[in-house]
């Protein structure tokens, strides 16, 4: 997605353009709330600033859409202004599967799932915690994250049960909502017991027997930020080196 906006960006505003992300999803991922930032001269901004997403619209692929574009804030900053990020992950333990108009961002699982396992599991894992056993782990990086919010619901819509699992997080490291859903995944029909994922948390490295989620049931759905005066120091506070107290 940031390659193909940033040739968009280009075509339509005629500069050079460098596009920074809220943050990159594995391939396979949907982001229907991703935002980005550029800089773009004031004499290219005032010109083609109101028309900017209708013009974007007739060069991005169907799969990419921009649905607002607005001047901000000199201090924001896409990536480490941001406060929480919000995912959702979908799964069906219908017996035929995902609905066809819903099987691109639903994972149809075989088996049933205890709704009520999956819950208890996801509440030992709230909290600032080291995350190591569900990271792939990246040189420099650190892998303590709080993770703020981790609750499963039934969707309303249509035939069969759709379970939906919303977390959310100030970030969340690479692959880690995907190998937290697979550790609940396990849980939820009854390979391992509701206590398992958090004894997880002890670990410093990488849980080999974590299974990582297909990513085609994952999206990213909100990026949320501070007040415009808040945005210098959440951006100081991102870029520290996090360690557990």
């Amino acid at each position: 997605m940031q390659g193909e906006l940033t040739e968009a960006l280009v075509r339509v505003t005629r500069t050079d353009v460098s596009l920074t992300v809220a943050g990159r999803t594995d391939a396979g991922v949907h982001a229907a709330g991703q935002v980005a930032h550029c800089d773009l001269p004031e004499d290219v901004w005032e010109t083609v600033g109101p028309s900017l997403v209708r013009r974007l619209s007739g060069v991005l692929p169907g799969d990419v859409r921009l649905r607002a574009a607005t001047r901000a804030h000199p201090s924001f900053d896409a990536r480490f202004g941001a406060r929480r990020r919000r995912y959702l992950y979908r799964i069906t333990d219908a017996p035929w599967g995902a609905e066809p108009l819903r099987r691109r961002d639903t994972l149809a699982w075989p088996r049933t799932l205890d709704l009520d396992a999956l819950r208890e599991a996801a509440a030992g894992l709230l909290g600032e915690h080291d995350f190591a056993a569900f990271c792939r782990r990246r040189e420099g990086a650190t892998t303590i994250r709080a993770l703020e919010e981790f609750r499963w619901g039934v969707s309303a819509e249509g035939p069969g049960r759709v379970l939906e699992a919303h977390l959310a997080a100030d970030a969340f490291c690479h692959s880690m909502v995907r190998s937290l859903i697979g550790a609940l995944l396990a849980v939820g029909e009854g390979r391992r017991p509701a206590s398992w994922p958090a004894t997880l948390l002890r670990r410093s490295d990488r849980a080999s027997d974590v299974s990582v989620a297909p990513p085609h049931g994952l999206t990213l759905v909100a990026v949320e930020y501070p007040p415009d005066e808040e945005l210098a120091a959440r951006i100081d506070l991102t870029r520290r080196v996090r360690t557990l107290t």
